[in-house]
């Protein structure tokens, strides 16, 4: 494939490229917002073969820049998966970048699990939701050479499709572990105190994984906790930082509830008891797992998808069968002894 220089990187074939003149056209002149992030603004646009894509504009105003444009474009040109949002060109003329991504019918997991949505999310799709991701992010981790760390895993960057399949998106932060030595991150978002000296921590509060924030090192296991902030939302239906007076993580309002010993009080009320319990405890269990405040205690992606496709196989299990199931009393031990050491990033 012809490779061509964007700046100061190496990016993608120039038939992935396209003007600025093609963007505005494709996006009828920017007519339809459908998301903002830190990158900026995402329209709706539509291809000359008649299929729809989202188009990602870099603004001047972005918390992202043209580093992390570059990142993204050369990721997304070298990673193909079908739980990765694929990629379809680029526009890259002076202070006009674009990204151009298969559109997503659903819009992001977070905007599906608000209390405004017109539908609820089954249970069962939620664990098919929460497989998809652990595939794509097991990918990056483990199908890719060199392994590539996400560093930005939340609910709103996993986008489902028409039939609700769900694919990671926005890897503007993503880390290339070229060394796998080197573990340090190498570029700024959040700025936080280590020590006596100032370093650059990148990621999302609410999903920010505390051993990253308080050691400066990165590695894989920073996704698997911010996929358990997420493996909690699918859960409970929250947000990873729940708003009120004060506000707080989803990790405390789990552990208030778990000292009541009722899942009914931690799964989606709006589910109205329609899952398996096995599967509930299993589940939660998973996410308590994932979301250990020291790396070495959390699970790969590989073991948290043979966990969650166990999951689904309780989901066939008879009523009989769930009546006489007894809380595995194990997830409040591990939850106490691993999840709340630090204090969460505010």
């Amino acid at each position: 494939m012809n490779m061509i220089n964007i700046g100061s990187g190496t990016v993608v074939s120039k038939k992935l490229q396209y003007t600025y003149a093609e963007v505005m056209d494709i996006t009828s002149n920017f007519e339809l917002v459908i998301g903002r992030g830190g990158f900026g603004s995402v329209y709706c646009g539509q291809m000359k073969d008649g299929n729809k894509v989202a188009v990602k504009m870099l603004s001047s105003s972005s918390t992202q820049g043209p580093k992390e444009f570059r990142t993204e474009a050369e990721l997304l040109m070298t990673v193909h998966h079908k739980n990765l949002v694929s990629f379809i060109g680029y526009c890259d003329e002076g202070d006009k970048m674009a990204l151009i991504y298969e559109h997503m019918a659903n819009g992001n997991l977070k905007e599906c699990l608000s209390e405004n949505h017109s539908h609820c999310l089954s249970w069962e799709r939620r664990l098919q939701i929460a497989i998809d991701a652990a595939e794509g992010l097991d990918y990056l981790h483990h199908g890719c050479k060199p392994p590539i760390i996400h560093r930005d895993v939340k609910s709103t960057n996993i986008l489902l499709s028409e039939d609700l399949e769900a694919k990671i998106a926005d890897f503007g932060l993503s880390k290339v572990f070229k060394n796998s030595d080197n573990q340090n991150a190498d570029s700024t978002m959040i700025h936080v105190d280590v020590g006596n000296e100032k370093s650059a921590i990148m990621g999302t509060m609410g999903y920010l994984d505390p051993e990253y924030y308080k050691l400066n090192k990165l590695n894989e296991k920073s996704d698997i906790y911010s996929y358990g902030v997420v493996l909690l939302e699918l859960i409970t239906g929250l947000s990873a930082v729940i708003k009120g007076n004060p506000s707080i993580h989803i990790l405390e309002f789990v552990e208030t509830q778990l000292e009541k010993g009722d899942l009914n009080t931690i799964i989606d009320p709006r589910l109205k008891g329609n899952f398996d319990v096995n599967s509930g405890w299993k589940v939660l269990g998973l996410a308590i797992s994932c979301t250990a405040s020291t790396s070495i205690q959390r699970p790969t992606m590989s073991a948290v998808l043979s966990e969650l496709k166990q999951c689904v196989n309780l989901e066939s299990t008879s009523t009989s069968e769930r009546d006489i199931f007894v809380p595995p009393r194990h997830i409040y031990s591990e939850f106490y002894s691993s999840s709340m050491t630090y204090s969460f990033p505010r």
